[in-house]
């Protein structure tokens, strides 16, 4: 059972009654199994920063299991859960019907509002683009939205512009029956030059704010198949990189976890671009790269009308065409 009411004057509260249903289950689950508006990864953030209480005890462990009967507060910030406002930015549509949208994503360009991010983002494009009819699809924050990139990922996105196309491809999305490969530039060239990385993805004990490959028990499970497509010497390689599962994060973890960091990426990236910086303006200039190489290049799905398989491929972007020619002058 799910009340809310008003609660601070920059927010408002949510009760929550655990019932049978969810006894046993993680906090995190259990509280968005009753508020559908909210994501898990939301509910989360929520948790971590200390806005769920329990009989007047604060919560802070999301795994936490949960009894049936417990009562649940859950404090929600206004500037959070604002509904997004419709902001005319640019899009570049590959396709579009009245049930979904295909865009290519630029780098930098963030898909949700979130801390830090409040409006300018994918969400707030899409809104100014399909009207008022995108609202409520799938969620308040995140509508029409089934699938993220990253900030600084480029490449292809598919978003619902119904609820049954969101319900479909979300399903499509979490059973593995979307194709999707990404090209990836990072340093050093991985053994053997095609094969498949596994390892469970979690929370890194040592930086909450980063994901890290766990050992047995921890984090969910996560398989990355890979091909090394060029190889510029020893320094750099451009990979085709396929997902298995979606985790967060997932190749930019796998691939710094194998020691074989994407170029340019600010939080699992290594030092391994020092030396190259040291052979000149053209190495400086590739040490230097801005954002994590990594672009969705292939995007294919089964139409959520029965309209057959549709694929997408999108080329590279200017700056990784770039970041490749002056690899190429190593």
């Amino acid at each position: 059972m799910v009340t809310a009411e008003r609660g601070a004057p920059d927010g408002s509260t949510t009760t929550v009654l655990a019932g049978a249903d969810e006894d046993g289950q993680r906090l995190d689950r259990a509280l968005a199994l009753q508020l559908p508006a909210l994501s898990r990864t939301r509910l989360k953030r929520l948790i971590y920063a200390g806005h769920v209480v329990c009989e007047g005890v604060t919560l802070r462990d999301p795994a936490l299991r949960v009894r049936g009967g417990q009562n649940f507060v859950v404090f929600l910030p206004d500037d959070m859960d604002a509904r997004p406002i419709a902001q005319p930015i640019a899009l570049d549509i590959r396709f579009e019907d009245r049930h979904l949208i295909v865009i290519d994503k630029p780098a930098g360009l963030v898909v949700h509002p979130a801390p830090g991010n409040p409006d300018g983002t994918l969400v707030n494009a899409l809104i100014s683009h399909c009207g008022a009819s995108l609202f409520g699809i799938g969620g308040v924050l995140r509508p029409g939205i089934v699938h993220r990139l990253d900030k600084d990922t480029s490449g292809l996105m598919v978003v619902a512009k119904t609820e049954a196309a969101h319900h479909a491809l979300s399903c499509d999305f979490m059973l593995r029956r979307v194709d999707r490969a990404y090209a990836a530039i990072v340093w050093g060239v991985p053994t053997p030059l095609a094969g498949e990385i596994a390892g469970n993805i979690g929370r890194s004990v040592v930086n909450r704010k980063k994901m890290a490959v766990v050992g047995e028990g921890g984090g969910k499970p996560a398989i990355t198949h890979y091909r090394v497509e060029r190889s510029f010497h020893v320094q750099a390689a451009l990979l085709e990189c396929r997902l298995a599962t979606g985790r967060t994060h997932q190749i930019r973890v796998h691939l710094a976890h194998r020691r074989h960091p994407l170029i340019g990426d600010p939080i699992y990236g290594t030092r391994a671009g020092r030396a190259v910086a040291r052979g000149g303006a053209i190495g400086a200039r590739i040490a230097k790269f801005p954002r994590q190489a990594l672009h969705a290049r292939l995007l294919g799905f089964t139409h959520p009308a029965g309209r057959g398989r549709l694929s997408f491929a999108s080329p590279l972007p200017a700056d990784l065409c770039e970041l490749l020619g002056n690899l190429e002058q190593l």
